[in-house]
């Protein structure tokens, strides 16, 4: 029988699509990575060709995911690579500074046009009044990424902290060995459009190391890619495409415990998206030999919201403190400035999440809750009393924005305005005897042992995920492709959950969405699990034979393809 290749279907697999781009959890991905991986196996000894090989299928894999945006790419490493020199051998500070100037420009000049343009445009209409029409502009995947990589090797160049690659040229082929080295680093596909941010510092000498990977390693990244899929495919996008996205769709058409049970569900997506990408992709690296930074290390698990930022999105929250806050400032000007400036760093991580005043409301809200523990800290050494005070500000907030609303008559249902009150009130005083409770039972724990804040502690964790996830309200409402204003969405949802909770309908709901809420509940126990017992699964995972991790990997791909939906499921973070 004659064999016939397709090829319209070969040529599609190499072709972008654009309402398929490729992802880690898609058949596409899988089958071309397989492909690169074989070769890239062949030449790993030899480093300009192994090199050059996995930089060109880097390109391939971003223009795969965004079309021939992978220009942006090649415009950024060129750029920053010249400037970059310029930089480290300027002679006097005023030069230095223009350079660095330049390059912070033609970045940030970059991601303002694509990402910020309309946004822009549109505040400028509303405050004065023009008529500017919207740019209609693609928002290439991951720009955001890429960007803050490039300028943090700018900025650690004017800071000295680090060498251009320029330094090593010497001829011709020199120069484009290390342009060569320089666009790995832009480039490298496993954290290219979702993160981890990587240093230059870091990254950049594992270039030309020998590729070494042991049992033990072998064993770790399959772990962190077969945990990351089943996070993402299983967990993220079924709760996602079942039950969240209906309810931020439509809050009004639910009860107040399907709202709050889709808050807690956005919480889970969003970690489970998140934190699954980042498994994925420092697993792929890992099998291919190189390292990247930790991105998450159960950040629900945070006892207040400055524990929580060390444990979210590591490589950000790092970036924005070396590169914005401690630019500004830090703490080295006077307690007001220290406010200040920490203000400034979480407005502008909320604008870096979207283009949106609703992700600036949301960074604005952690960038007080940041300053509120940082004062009381001094204080208050109870983590639960600070966090109780937390909750109970933003309620106080709350029912005076109710109160204002109703006094002006923009809240016309008087039903409605006495139901929200009475909830915000009730869940003040569970919130208070709460912190009453664990506060007491630790006094009385330290009369007969050593106390430790231990119930407090607890309290403190549950506190400040609660307060996390009333934030995740105003993120979700912002995402794309949500037929709502923002504002309505979120208040429609915090209003059902305050005013129509509709106790008499649990049983009823939980029936109806076993899965979904199964899902949930299983998301937050695997978080909530204590680090040793994810140590020993490491462990018995890494002793276990070859067979035995195959066919772990087969089952988790087997237990993806079950849960997915029609289409494949963008990544959360992809439109930043």
């Amino acid at each position: 029988m004659e064999m016939r290749i397709d090829w319209d279907a070969l040529a599609g697999l190499l072709r972008y699509d654009p309402a398929q781009p490729m992802l880690f959890n898609s058949g596409t991905f899988l089958l071309l990575f397989l492909l690169f991986y074989g070769l890239f196996l062949w030449w790993r000894k030899r480093i300009f060709w192994r090199t050059l090989y996995f930089f060109a299928f880097s390109l391939f894999f971003y223009y795969k995911s965004s079309g021939f945006f992978f220009v942006l790419l090649i415009l950024s490493t060129l750029v920053d690579f010249a400037l970059g020199h310029f930089i480290f051998r300027a002679t006097t500070a005023g030069r230095r500074r223009f350079y660095l100037f330049l390059s912070i420009a033609a970045n940030l000049g970059m991601l303002g046009y694509f990402k910020y343009a309309n946004f822009f445009l549109d505040t400028s209409n509303a405050l004065f009044g023009s008529q500017f029409q919207a740019v209609d502009i693609f928002l290439p995947v991951g720009i955001s990424f890429f960007t803050f990589q490039t300028m943090s090797y700018s900025i650690d160049l004017y800071r000295r902290k680090i060498r251009p690659l320029t330094e090593e040229v010497t001829d011709v082929r020199s120069f484009f060995r290390q342009l060569l080295d320089f666009g790995f680093f832009v480039s490298f596909f496993p954290q290219l459009v979702a993160g981890p941010i990587v240093r230059a510092a870091d990254f950049i000498p594992q270039i030309r190391q020998p590729l070494q990977l042991s049992r033990e390693e072998l064993g770790r990244a399959l772990l962190l890619i077969m945990g990351g899929l089943f996070k993402k495919a299983v967990i993220s996008d079924y709760i996602s495409v079942n039950f969240v996205d209906r309810v931020f769709e439509s809050p009004e058409l639910y009860s107040g415990f399907e709202n709050l049970m889709a808050v807690y569900g956005y919480a889970v997506q969003i970690y489970c998206d998140f934190s699954g990408y980042s498994d994925m992709a420092i697993g792929l690296a890992l099998l291919l030999g190189f390292r990247l930074p930790e991105n998450f290390r159960l950040p629900y698990q945070a006892d207040s919201v400055q524990d929580f930022w060390r444990r979210w999105h590591i490589s950000l929250s790092t970036w924005l403190r070396d590169y914005l806050y401690i630019s500004l400032g830090g703490n080295r000007k006077g307690t007001l400035r220290t406010y200040v400036n920490l203000m400034i760093t979480m407005l502008l991580g909320g604008l870096w999440h979207g283009a949106s005043w609703v992700f600036i409301l949301w960074g604005g809200l952690h960038g007080l809750a940041l300053a509120f523990d940082r004062a009381l800290r001094r204080f208050l050494p109870n983590p639960a009393v600070r966090a109780m005070l937390l909750l109970l500000l933003v309620q106080g907030f709350g029912q005076v924005l109710i109160e204002y609303l109703f006094a002006n008559g923009l809240l016309l249902d008087r039903a409605f305005y006495r139901q929200v009150s009475l909830g915000n009130g009730l869940v003040a005083l569970a919130v208070m005897a709460l912190t009453l409770l664990a506060v007491l039972s630790d006094w009385l724990g330290s009369r007969w042992r050593a106390g430790n804040q231990q119930v407090s502690g607890i309290l403190a964790t549950v506190f400040t995920f609660h307060f996390v996830c009333f934030c995740w309200v105003f993120f979700r409402a912002g995402a794309l492709g949500n037929p709502n204003p923002p504002m309505a969405t979120a208040g429609g949802v915090l209003g059902q959950i305050f005013s129509a909770f509709r106790p008499e309908l649990v049983r009823q709901v939980l029936a109806a969405f076993p899965t979904v809420f199964g899902l949930i509940a299983l998301g937050l126990v695997l978080h909530f699990l204590p680090r040793r017992w994810d140590i020993a699964l490491e462990r018995t995972f890494i002793r276990s034979p070859m067979l035995v991790k195959a066919l772990s990997l087969a089952g988790v791909a087997w237990l993806a393809i079950q849960a997915a939906s029609a289409e494949v499921v963008p990544f959360i973070y992809f439109q930043f």
